[in-house]
């Protein structure tokens, strides 16, 4: 049996219902968390994870058992209104997951625009495990991504027209990628300042002193 085909018969039989159970369990755990967008779980696509396999460094390929090293083969997802709100829900979730790992990702230096985003790499609960699954075949971690509307639209057009382009970048297409980066960056930014500006109430008017008779 192939690769791919172990995959995809682990994805459908294992991952796909994993994953429908653990964004029940995760979305209930952050209800209380305010201006959560959305909460997305879903298994990792066979074409993707074929291409994580083939991933090498040095030559050498990173990954010589590709269905036991790959750990975000489950991929949750939780997107938040604004760059401060980040943070509570990372919170919220630490006080129900396991932390493994902990990343928070952003361009190598301050001139640079790019990808942002917090990553956790999380046990998956037993609880998350639908009853018929061994849970010795689900997999014991899976990968959680925090972040903001501009992040997230960002870096999923950005993914979707540089990872599969039907032509060679130029340097003209990187500048483009550059801008649009720097464009959600201070979006972020912005609404983020904007956020705390206006929902704290208008300052009292200074109170005139009288005049002297």
């Amino acid at each position: 049996m192939t690769l791919e085909s172990k995959y995809q018969k682990r994805h459908d039989e294992i991952l796909v219902p994993v994953s429908r159970c653990l964004q029940e369990y995760l979305s209930e755990q952050v209800l209380t968390v305010e201006r959560i967008d959305r909460v997305a779980v879903r298994a990792k696509g066979v074409d993707r994870f074929l291409e994580k396999s083939k991933k090498r460094k040095n030559g050498k390929l990173v990954y010589s058992d590709p269905l036991g090293e790959i750990q975000d083969q489950i991929g949750a997802r939780i997107i938040v209104f604004y760059t401060s709100d980040v943070q509570p829900a990372v919170d919220q979730v630490e006080k129900y997951f396991a932390k493994i790992e902990q990343l928070w990702k952003e361009p190598k230096t301050n001139s640079e625009f790019g990808y942002f985003g917090r990553h956790l790499m999380l046990r998956l609960p037993p609880d998350c495990v639908p009853e018929g699954i061994d849970l010795d075949d689900a997999p014991p971690f899976f990968e959680l991504q925090v972040r903001t509307l501009f992040q997230h639209a960002w870096s999923e057009a950005e993914h979707d027209l540089k990872y599969k382009p039907k032509r060679e970048l130029t340097k003209e297409h990187d500048r483009k990628f550059a801008f649009t980066a720097a464009q959600s960056w201070g979006a972020d930014l912005l609404f983020d300042e904007l956020f705390h500006e206006l929902s704290k109430p208008e300052p009292a008017a200074p109170r005139r002193k009288s005049a002297k008779k």
